[in-house]
């Protein structure tokens, strides 16, 4: 499993003025954070592993390569700052996974006659509404 924590010295924080909780406090304090992590550029990541990421979070990079991510709803810059830094392990680790093959199953034979059945009773109560033209 990729553990993105080896990424954090290439991340890049900027400030900003939120729109989140704090009423006059938001006004004043810079509590927004926003996390910038070049993908293209890392130095951190293999060829490989940096094709995977341009593939999977191709429309959340920018055209330079970058990926963007901002969080503002608490009081603290520091908090966050965490949960910007969350968002994106959660992020990072969601790319690497690998999904399970999925197994072909066939439907039992209850499910099959279940729906047979229903089909029939619909078909029963469409046919009783026709008029009869005799």
């Amino acid at each position: 499993m990729f553990d993105p924590i080896k990424l954090h010295s290439e991340l890049v924080f900027q400030t900003a003025r939120s729109g989140g909780k704090g009423g006059q406090n938001v006004n004043k304090v810079e509590t927004k954070v926003e996390l910038r992590f070049d993908v293209s550029q890392s130095l951190l990541l293999t060829e490989t592993e940096r094709a995977l990421l341009q593939e999977k979070l191709a429309n959340r990079l920018t055209t330079e390569g970058v990926l963007v991510l901002t969080h503002q709803t608490e009081r603290s810059q520091l908090a966050n700052r965490d949960k910007v830094v969350k968002k994106f392990n959660d992020l990072i680790k969601k790319c690497f996974e690998v999904a399970k093959p999925r197994k072909a199953t066939k439907p039992s034979a209850a499910v099959i006659e279940k729906r047979l059945k229903e089909k029939q009773r619909q078909s029963d109560t469409k046919a009783m509404r026709r008029k009869i033209t005799e």
